[in-house]
């Protein structure tokens, strides 16, 4: 219990943090709201004062005068008058309070999502691999949008139903002790319910925010897996797991109705036994001639003020435990350290000559589970050399180990003779271009997607690329040409034009070293003649590293290496490695033997 209070503490801490830099629109805010509470707290008094000055007499049977009749009139008039004044002027500081905090509220959590959205961009490839892309999606949109409400209303609120609290009880107590003591018997009870309300709330509303963020996972994940799902026919078998995932969402916002349905009445319960006790003392103390009926008045408008801001702080404790869950899964994913950092005295470094050597190098993503083992090789300035092997093999773990997209457990990878962990992961990635097999094309316009928001890169460089890599072929024929619409992925290109636009995309980023990961594989024959002619185009002059199972694409290579196992069994040209007869040549019967 001591542990969860620490964790809450740490993490309003954090979430004021964020606020400290608007500091001043929070203090204008409170004063703006000090003001209102005070004239609030004033209202009841002008009632009970009409009453006790004005009308209370009116029911004795002395005879009342036309003159004072009159000035009773003109006394109530002026009260209802300054009653009025005091409701413009509410209204008015509450539109004002209510400005100022929705600007604080929507820069902190612009500032909030542009964090979360950065950190994301520097996690390593081994977390995503690990996270669901709709839990991750869920992080930049609803849960920081969680926090906006907070922000926005429920700080200064809270402070704002405090402090009318404080001040109805101070008051209260300064009319009359006895009267206050009596009515404020009902406090014990309100702060038992409001515990275990909150205590069972809490549970109820972070099981809640779970299960959202389960079943955006599910549902962006089947919605990109939707053509599998259609092709095997289990539509129905899908439609039942999600189901069952939203039935489990029902049933926790089901408990979170049920808790505040016993809550509120109970608190309205609450409220008509204070209103109870204060009209059966209260009356009697009348009676006797120690209160007047103007204090009654005023106690009964106390009374039910001091339950309002005990109802709006439940109803923000919904907004402050979606915050408090919102915010937990937040700092959870800020908290997330990148595996793969800049050494401290990284270099940045503007080309690569195209040298590249790996020397005894040990690499798994799991604890001993060797996926490379010892492996060395050298590849020259402008070398173009293929790594095949079967599925599992370690070729496009090479790839990745290059890129730095994870770091290897021994030995060195070296370019130009440099250690990559003294270079920059920037200047690293910068100047080595990747092209995958699944080639993605993000929603926008062709131009974009070669782009990829560098603004260096001028439109005659684009469409000069594009050309060289014969892309300029079909885009050319598009009705918009270079501006033509993108839908996510690029759904409405084939596989052979979107990797054409990859292309384009990797020699307008003019990079040192290029990496082929399958790039030729799924292709028809007849852009496959296009895609061949602009590798040889692009490949000229760069350090390539080719990954193929289609023995056809890599027979003109420098070097071949063959690996089996996490190991390099073979190297050679292809005709070295046929007259071997080993691997390779095995690898080369299957593939031509029919």
């Amino acid at each position: 219990m001591d542990k969860n209070k620490k964790s809450n503490k740490n993490l309003y801490k954090r979430l004021l943090n964020y606020a400290t830099k608007y500091i001043w629109y929070f203090v204008a805010a409170i004063i703006i709201i000090l003001v209102i509470v005070a004239i609030e707290l004033y209202q009841p008094m002008l009632i009970g004062n009409a009453v006790d000055n004005f009308l209370s007499h009116y029911n004795q049977t002395q005879e009342i005068s036309e003159v004072q009749r009159q000035n009773d009139i003109n006394g109530i008039i002026k009260i209802a008058l300054i009653y009025l004044l005091s409701v413009v002027i509410t209204f008015f500081l509450n539109y004002t309070q209510a400005v100022i905090l929705s600007k604080a509220g929507q820069k902190i959590i612009y500032n909030i999502r542009l964090e979360v959205f950065t950190h994301l961009n520097n996690l390593s490839m081994s977390f995503f691999a690990e996270n669901p892309i709709g839990r991750l999606v869920t992080r930049v949109t609803n849960d920081t949008e969680a926090l906006n409400e907070m922000y926005t209303s429920v700080i200064v609120n809270v402070l704002k139903s405090c402090f009318v609290l404080i001040g109805i009880i101070v008051t209260m107590i300064t009319y009359n002790l006895k009267l206050s003591m009596l009515t404020f018997t009902v406090i014990p009870f309100i702060v038992l319910f409001t515990f275990v309300f909150n205590h069972i709330s809490m549970k109820t509303h972070r099981k809640i925010r779970g299960k959202i963020s389960a079943l955006n996972a599910f549902i962006s994940e089947h919605i990109s897996g939707m053509r599998i799902v259609q092709i095997f026919s289990v539509e129905n078998e899908i439609f039942n797991n999600f189901k069952n995932e939203n039935e489990k969402l029902k049933n926790e916002h089901f408990k979170q109705i049920f808790t505040f349905a016993i809550y509120n009445p109970t608190n309205f319960l609450m409220n008509i036994t204070a209103t109870s006790i204060l009209l059966w003392f209260g009356g009697k103390m009348v009676m006797e001639g120690t209160v007047t009926i103007g204090t009654i008045v005023i106690f009964q408008r106390y009374v039910s003020k001091f339950f309002e801001p005990i109802q709006e702080l439940a109803e923000q404790l919904s907004v402050i435990q979606s915050a408090s869950a919102a915010s937990e899964r937040i700092f959870e994913l800020l908290d997330v350290e990148p595996e793969i950092k800049d050494s401290e005295n990284a270099m940045e470094i503007d080309h690569f000559k195209g040298s590249i050597e790996f020397k005894n190098v040990w690499f798994s993503y799991k604890k001993d589970e060797w996926i490379l083992k010892d492996v060395s090789f050298k590849i020259g300035p402008g070398e173009s050399i293929a790594f095949v092997g079967a599925t599992g093999a370690g070729k496009t773990t090479i790839q990745n180990l290059i890129c730095r997209y994870y770091d290897i457990q021994k030995g060195e990878i070296l370019i130009d003779g440099i250690n990559i962990l003294d270079i920059k992961i920037s200047s690293l990635r910068k100047n080595i271009g990747q092209m995958l097999q699944d080639v993605f094309l993000f929603s926008g316009d062709i131009k974009g997607n070669i782009r990829l928001q560098n603004e260096n890169i001028t439109d005659e460089e684009i469409i000069e690329a594009s050309k060289y890599v014969n892309a300029d072929s079909f885009i050319s024929k598009l009705d918009s040409k270079y501006d033509e619409h993108v839908i996510e992925n690029g759904a409405a290109f084939s596989a052979g034009q979107r990797q054409l636009i990859s292309f384009a995309r990797t020699l307008a980023f003019k990079p040192d070293i290029l990496i082929l990961d399958e790039a030729t594989a799924n292709i028809d024959t007849e852009t496959e003649v296009l895609i061949q002619d602009a590798l040889k185009k692009i490949m000229k002059g760069r350090t390539t590293l080719i990954v193929a199972h289609r023995l056809s694409t890599i027979q003109n290579s420098d070097k071949i290496i063959v690996m089996h196992k996490g190991e390099i069994r073979e190297e050679g040209t292809h005709q070295e490695l046929l007259s071997k007869k080993g691997i390779y040549y095995k690898l080369y019967q299957l593939q031509y033997e029919h």
